[in-house]
């Protein structure tokens, strides 16, 4: 935290009503982006995406949920994985309290992993989350979306991933994706998001903007790595790797210290 400037009520009025200007500034100009977003064309989408959820086989159209429009989290959780992704589980954190207001205004929510949904089962409970959440273990909506990469991309160290070729690092990264459907059943692809385009949905960013303290992303990672944990395991140990995947103090793996 820097070391503040003490004024006055008057001088800080001042201060205050200048930043205002450029706040709303910031306010209209992210009107017009959204605006932007929702011009975007779209792309049908042609293949029957399967994934396996909680109670059987459903497909993309299955996610709608009889609405319009469906928000999907790629979750970065591949088969087997035992660490829990912080970033991707502190963005769905943000998701109950707003399901029933999504599910009116025509939009369903999905999160999807490439892990087996018995794996995903496990974490879901843990974490006490009720949203829908799949897997496309046996599809390839994740590589399709560019959220999952094959093992010769990772050995290669090149794959499409936030619209630019790079070194993904990981077999799965994290991303946003929305999807329309039309009367006639039809579903298209309208909108992704991947890196920091998902701060977009951390809420708890727009809270930590306005303390004095900030984000607090000054250790090792200068990312949320520094400091976020599942919901569950805050002064309870463990170490976060700079990819952002948790490990539980009992799991002792190679990432420990």
């Amino acid at each position: 935290m820097h070391s503040p400037r003490i004024v006055s009520r008057e001088e800080w009025l001042e201060a205050r009503k200048a930043l205002l200007a450029r706040e709303k500034e910031l306010t209209r100009a992210r009107d017009r982006l959204a605006a932007e977003r929702r011009a975007l064309p779209w792309v049908r989408v042609e293949k029957p995406y399967v994934f396996d959820g909680p109670r059987g086989t459903v497909t993309l159209a299955d996610l709608f949920e009889g609405r319009g429009q469906l928000f999907v989290k790629h979750f970065m959780m591949a088969p087997g994985q035992v660490a829990q992704c912080v970033g991707c589980s502190l963005e769905v954190d943000h998701v109950e309290g707003v399901l029933p207001h999504l599910q009116n205004h025509d939009v369903s929510y999905a999160a999807v992993a490439r892990a087996p949904i018995e794996e995903i089962e496990a974490v879901r409970k843990r974490m006490g989350w009720r949203f829908t959440w799949v897997s496309s273990s046996r599809s390839d909506f994740n590589y399709d979306f560019h959220v999952s990469f094959t093992p010769d991309e990772i050995a290669a160290g090149r794959a499409f991933y936030n619209y630019e070729y790079v070194d993904p690092g990981l077999e799965d990264r994290s991303g946003d994706s929305v999807f329309c459907k039309d009367a006639a059943g039809q579903i298209f692809h309208t909108y992704s998001t991947y890196g920091r385009g998902g701060e977009e949905f951390l809420g708890i960013y727009r809270y930590l903007d306005v303390t004095p303290k900030g984000r607090g992303e000054d250790g090792p990672y200068r990312t949320l790595a520094d400091w976020v944990r599942p919901n569950n395991m805050y002064g309870q140990g463990g170490v976060v790797e700079g990819s952002g995947r948790f490990h539980q103090p009992s799991c002792a793996c190679a990432a420990h210290p």
